[in-house]
């Protein structure tokens, strides 16, 4: 079973009209005898050729032209006109590099758009932003703002832009689109370019032959675009052109006849009525005449052969290739057996799919990257923080890629840096993360890559680990300290802050990098009498010995409060023997043993104070918690004290509460859902806005809804979706837009999904049925 308008019938009657062409071609063939007959043949296709030729180009020019006016229109720009532009700016930056992509596309040819600002001295094209005044081809920018007019088509010579998008193309002329900005004032703050290589225009133009030679000329008849790049730039009497013949063009269009050479040549012009460009051709009419004879009676042969072959082509040929299609087509079909609902043949509905499955592959692509960046992070913050076995810490930094380099390393160190304040500084409280992202990018731009792992962050906390082999451990150490400097330098003059940075003591280990860490960490609280803005390195700290801060589960103390406060018993006490065991695994003395276990103690007894638990509460009696913990020894008591004297009656207090509690937390987050869901909020920003921990808030939302805050957001959305799909007029992709959805085909790719149709045909099915 085949489609509407199969593909198999339209293969079968184009072999019908194969075997008639060789009929066609003999009364061409005759018709072509005269040379009378081939001359106004010569003379017809020339037309024909020039207007197909003036509409090829001229609807990308158009198209350019169009679009240059919409980006330099644009709020975006029109903004940016009137401020100096710099790094911090970037997020700028990226909105104006967006609205010149429109710009570029295989369709349009641009290689390179450039936006020069001469009044506040920037300057963006494809490869960034730069100083007008440090940029190469400034000469050539300012002479093209005197011309005469707001916008001009204007052949350039290539290396006169200095652009290695528009280089790569080895053409030595470039035709530019000149505009100046803004638009609509007499005086210009700028300029607007837009690039195309002349020979990615002349490559839409139908190729030479030795008897018809095909040109574009300017207003003043010089070639800017010609199949042979030698003859670009070139003046048409540079050519052979009689220079007083000129005048024969002042038509719109027309035909005459003149001599080049010696030789009688037809001339066929069509002149633009968009840029005033003339679109010529130069035909030899000796050699048409001549070869129009030989390739008449070719034809007659090849066209007798045709007639003996054609049929036997029809048969056999159209069910051989035909084959393989119907086998695609029917896997197709077993797999998506609606995908044919709308389509007109076969090769449509192989084309959807496979587009499809180049976006799915493009999607796991970049879904894959982006978790290859995130399972890195969560590797170097177990490294760090100690929590990662030899065994495992070997196996990743394999898959990482990182087994060649930590090889050579002879000499680690961390480094920990922090902001010391934001007050009476230019930033606010909120912009920390920001700040620390942006140490993040200028570590690993000043550190080389063959030296450290990726910096991450750790609790506002920036952090790197440094190696190097090779050299004396004293050249290390004072490799360390002079790139402290360095990185102090650069943060104070690009960012306006004082930071400062705890060094640890050089090792050889990478499983030493936790204890490092920590050395780094306890570096930094020298801050208290030392100031601001310092390095500090831990060896003046500690004499030269390592530090003896020993790893403490604080992690799973963490999650092991959060289900406390959410009444989970049986995750709690999983939790309990999870922190006793990472806490007995590491050697220390019973003393330090206890420390911990008076650390746990106290921080419950916090969570209880906070939360107005009063120690009868939980039945704790008179006696002192601390006297009866102290008082075990083993650890199967201590595990059974935690037990019963603590967690199980803290998770009775906290589920008494719970009823009440989640109810009213549920519907303060539904109530904001329903306000904002046409931005992109997110949970943690709920969690601080309501005052709770995320993690918590996130258990509460799952009990009392079924359902994650994504996907009672994403089903909120869709309900919305549908609702203006079928109640009023709103573009499908200003809906995608208010949805936070990047691009309008995710978003029908979304609803397909879900609803099992588009959204198009849903509002055609539902919107007549509503009231």
């Amino acid at each position: 079973m085949h489609p509407k308008n199969s593909l198999y019938s339209k293969m079968v009657l184009f072999g019908c009209i194969i075997s008639i062409i060789p009929l066609l071609a003999l009364g061409f063939f005759s018709f072509m005898k005269s040379s009378g007959s081939v001359q106004n043949h010569v003379n017809t296709s020339n037309i024909q050729l020039m207007n197909q030729t003036n509409s090829n180009l001229e609807q990308v020019l158009r198209t350019v032209d169009y679009t240059l006016n919409y980006v330099i229109n644009s709020n975006i720009l029109q903004g940016a006109l009137y401020r100096p532009l710099s790094y911090y700016d970037f997020q700028l930056y990226n909105k104006l590099k967006e609205e010149l992509s429109l710009l570029q596309s295989p369709e349009t040819r641009v290689t390179d758009v450039i936006l020069a600002n001469t009044t506040t001295n920037w300057l963006i094209n494809n490869r960034g932003m730069y100083e007008f005044n440090e940029y190469a081809s400034k000469d050539t920018l300012l002479s093209l703002m005197d011309m005469q007019g707001s916008s001009n088509w204007v052949m350039l010579d290539t290396e006169s832009l200095g652009s290695s998008d528009t280089l790569s193309y080895a053409c030595p002329y470039t035709i530019a689109l000149v505009k100046k900005m803004p638009m609509s004032t007499s005086s210009a703050r700028g300029i607007a370019l837009a690039t195309i290589p002349s020979c990615s225009l002349a490559a839409m133009m139908d190729s030479p032959s030795p008897s018809r030679e095909v040109m574009v000329l300017d207003h003043n008849y010089r070639i800017v675009v010609h199949p042979d790049q030698g003859k670009v730039g070139q003046s048409l009497t540079e050519t052979g052109y009689n220079k007083d013949e000129l005048d024969r063009f002042d038509s719109k269009s027309g035909q005459f006849e003149t001599r080049i050479d010696n030789k009688p040549i037809s001339v066929t012009y069509v002149k633009s009525d968009f840029n005033g460009w003339l679109y010529a051709s130069f035909t030899e009419m000796s050699a048409v005449t001549k070869e129009s004879r030989s390739i008449g009676w070719f034809t007659l042969y090849i066209c007798l052969l045709m007639i003996g072959l054609s049929i036997l082509l029809v048969w056999l040929g159209t069910r051989r290739v035909y084959s393989p299609i119907r086998r695609i087509l029917q896997g197709i079909a077993e797999r998506l057996p609606d995908l044919q609902a709308n389509k007109k043949n076969e090769l449509q509905i192989i084309d959807e799919h496979i587009r499809d499955m180049f976006n799915s592959n493009t999607q796991l692509r970049n879904e894959l990257r982006q978790n290859s960046r995130q399972v890195r992070t969560f590797f170097l913050h177990k490294l760090f923080l100690g929590r990662i076995s030899p065994p495992e810490a070997e196996e990743q930094i394999a898959l990482f890629g990182f087994q060649e380099q930590v090889a050579q390393w002879e000499h680690l160190a961390v480094f920990t840096l922090q902001i010391d304040t934001l007050d009476d500084t230019r930033y606010e409280r909120k912009d920390s993360d920001l700040l620390l992202f942006a140490i993040n990018n200028m570590m690993e731009e000043m550190i080389p890559s063959m030296f450290r792992f990726p910096p991450v962050i750790i609790d506002q906390t920036q952090v790197t680990l440094i190696g190097r082999g090779g050299i004396p451990l004293e050249e290390f150490n004072d490799y360390i300290y002079k790139l402290s400097e360095e990185i102090q330098r650069t943060t104070r003059s690009f960012l306006d802050l004082e930071v400062s940075i705890g060094i640890s003591l050089p090792y050889k280990t990478l499983m030493k990098t936790s204890r490092a860490y920590q050395e780094g960490m306890e570096a930094l609280k020298h801050r208290i009498k030392l100031g601001t803005g310092v390095i500090i390195p831990y060896f003046s700290v500690n004499s030269g010995k390592h530090t003896r801060v020993y790893f403490y589960p604080m992690q799973v103390e963490n999650e092991l409060i959060d289900a406390i406060k959410l009444a989970e018993e049986v995750r709690a006490l999983e939790l309990l023997k999870q922190w006793l065991a990472e806490v007995f695994q590491k050697d220390r003395t019973p003393h330090e043993y206890q420390i911990s276990l008076i650390r746990l103690l106290n921080d419950l007894m916090i969570v209880m104070q906070e939360n107005g638990i009063v120690l009868e509460q939980p039945d704790f009696g008179n006696s002192s918690l601390v006297e009866e913990l102290l008082s075990l020894y083993t650890g199967p008591e201590i595990e059974g004290w935690f037990k019963t004297r603590v967690i199980r009656p803290m998770v009775k207090v906290f589920r008494d509460r719970q009823d009440s509690q989640y109810q009213n937390l549920s519907e303060q987050i539904i109530e904001i859902i329903r306000n904002e869901f046409d931005r992109n909020i997110t949970l943690e920003e709920c969690a601080s806005r309501l005052h709770y921990n995320n993690f918590y808030l996130s258990s509460v939302f799952k009990k009392e809804t079924n359902m994650s805050f994504s996907e009672y957001l994403s089903q909120y959305r869709f309900k919305m979706s549908k609702k203006w799909l079928v109640e009023t007029d709103m573009p499908i992709k200003d809906i995608a837009e208010k949805l936070s959805y990047n691009n309008s085909q995710n978003f029908i790719r979304s609803f397909r999904k879900l609803e099992g149709m588009t959204p198009g045909q849903y509002r055609a099915k539902y919107k007549g049925l509503e009231g």
